[in-house]
């Protein structure tokens, strides 16, 4: 597997060794003891989550406030623009985001750790997403961030206004969101 920092240190693109052939192609998606050593750190995941969204779906910035979630997340059919934000108040990088094209074709993942803001835009047809996260979901800890908040600067690739959830266009500014110490 090859590591990739981002411009914020904890957050990291994960590339697989693919085998492939004409017949068409292997790697392991996930090896617990090679994933710790990349992150550096000791990382349980309970929980895989799958979801599929069609073109311009935007879901996001999701975390939750208690139970913070860490999550590796990967495309298996389709391609995102997955984004990570730092909701860490001490945090050097508060307010900062990366991203990263993650594609059926490239099998990269992105591990967003727990304080982070999560969100992602399908940018093809159809995307299936898939998530491990290392906290159960608990949807009286969830947080939402706007998508569009204008001191974060997010450069979505769209082409036309997203479609959001209910939930999302309810998404609070950075500045009055309930963040990490």
């Amino acid at each position: 597997m090859n590591v990739i920092s981002t411009a914020i240190p904890d957050v990291l693109i994960i590339e697989p060794k693919v085998f492939g052939d004409a017949r068409g192609f292997f790697f392991e998606s996930f090896n617990q003891r090679a994933f710790n050593q990349a992150a550096g750190q000791e990382v349980e995941f309970v929980q895989d989550n799958h979801s599929r969204s069609g073109r311009g779906v935007l879901r996001g910035l999701h975390y939750q406030i208690r139970q913070p979630q860490g999550k590796l997340v990967r495309v298996v059919r389709g391609a995102v623009f997955d984004v990570a934000v730092d909701v860490r108040k001490s945090s050097p990088t508060f307010g900062r985001w990366v991203g990263v094209a993650l594609t059926e074709d490239n099998h990269r993942q992105l591990w967003v750790p727990p304080g982070f803001a999560h969100g992602f835009v399908v940018t093809s047809e159809s995307a299936d997403f898939l998530y491990k996260t290392t906290d159960y979901y608990a949807p009286e800890h969830e947080r939402c961030i706007v998508w569009n908040d204008e001191t974060i600067g997010i450069e979505w690739p769209l082409d036309a206004a997203p479609q959001l959830s209910a939930k999302d266009q309810m998404g609070q500014p950075l500045a009055t969101a309930e963040v990490f110490a």
